[in-house]
């Protein structure tokens, strides 16, 4: 809105002409974003308590969570709306790939909303039942890869791209649809796995969020992209603001769920932020890329996967408790050095995505 604005000015003082600038807009994004969250987020947490809006903590859980019972939850409501309303002010909203990316983050907040209000108003665990909640991410999953997939404008616009292996590459045709799809709700079921200590999902998901920026401006670039060998994606350039916003509004977020929290951000956040980098990785060809610099998520989602695969097979459980990081804390490892430890992989692991940039 504000950037149709500046166009507008433009007629009349052409050192409005800046705001073209992604990397300006996407800076500006980050700060709006940051500055919302930082503004309401102790209102919301006001309010959530006041409506007793609280965690509920799993019985089989570490007994360090219990005392985290009653903890505002659905926090990442503040997340979406930072996010969105920064995106829509700095974003050309004129452009189709930032609304396809909207709407599948809304879409996700919706059904992770859903799961949350069960959690709390019937104070049950489980919330959204495992087939209703799955049933719901694949419609809004496979609605947004087929979209995707007729927005396609060359053969790249489909093709799997394997980074530092320039021969390699798979045209996926029609499969692109199901794949993109199992991308989207891989990667939001993963953060959600990811998201069960003070603090702990939401930097990686800034830190990646602000990987695909960049994949995301080279792309739209045809100059940066020959030179890098990286698919070119035309109107991709307007996801470097939905980033930009990612980075602000998960910051801003950071700051009152960090440990020990003050607030968590419950399924409306994970399942909402983990299906935008899932889509957004899609839309500019960098799937294999996404799940080495995501390789925390891929992690704790493939735990719970072997240990309940473990369990059912030989009745023996590979881990103390899954996903990864409750194994790490029943080893006795304190929470803070869990969370900071993982931070520090996802550090590395998104270095290592950005180098792939270069190396192909």
């Amino acid at each position: 809105m504000i950037y149709w604005l500046t166009e507008y000015l433009q007629r009349y003082d052409s050192s409005f002409s800046a705001f073209d600038s992604l990397t300006l807009r996407a800076t500006l994004a980050a700060l709006t974003a940051l500055s919302i969250s930082l503004v309401f987020g102790p209102k919301m947490i006001k309010k959530l308590q006041q409506y007793q809006i609280g965690q509920t903590i799993r019985e089989d859980g570490p007994k360090s969570h219990f005392s985290k019972a009653g903890t505002p939850t659905m926090g990442g409501v503040l997340i979406l709306v930072s996010m969105i309303l920064s995106t829509l002010m700095w974003a050309d909203l004129s452009q189709k790939y930032i609304w396809v990316v909207i709407l599948v983050t809304i879409g996700f907040g919706v059904i992770g909303w859903i799961d949350d209000y069960r959690k709390v108003v019937k104070k049950n665990s489980d919330g959204l039942s495992a087939r209703s909640k799955f049933f719901w991410q694949c419609v809004v999953g496979l609605t947004a890869s087929t979209v995707m997939y007729f927005f396609a404008q060359t053969p790249e616009g489909t093709t799997l791209i394997f980074p530092l292996i320039k021969e390699w590459s798979i045209n996926l045709g029609i499969f692109f649809i199901l794949f993109s799809a199992f991308i989207i709700v891989g990667m939001s079921n993963a953060v959600n796995l990811t998201d069960g200590l003070d603090g702990l999902a939401i930097l990686p998901i800034v830190l990646v969020a602000g990987a695909l920026g960049i994949f995301a401006y080279v792309s739209v670039n045809i100059n940066f992209s020959d030179y890098l060998n990286v698919p070119y994606i035309k109107e991709s350039g307007q996801l470097v603001i939905f980033c930009g916003s990612i980075v602000g509004a998960g910051l801003g977020f950071l700051w009152f769920n960090t440990y020990p929290a003050q607030v968590f951000m419950g399924d409306v956040g994970s399942l909402a932020l983990g299906a935008a980098l899932g889509v957004i990785a899609v839309i500019v060809r960098q799937e294999i890329v996404l799940l080495i610099m995501g390789g925390v998520f891929v992690a704790e989602t493939l735990s719970v996967i072997i240990q309940v695969a473990s369990y059912k097979m030989t009745g023996k459980r590979v881990f103390r408790m899954a996903p990864l990081h409750h194994h790490f804390e029943l080893k006795g490892w304190a929470e803070p050095k869990v969370i900071v430890r993982f931070w520090i992989i996802t550090l590395i692991l998104v270095l290592i995505g950005l180098i792939t940039l270069k190396l192909r």
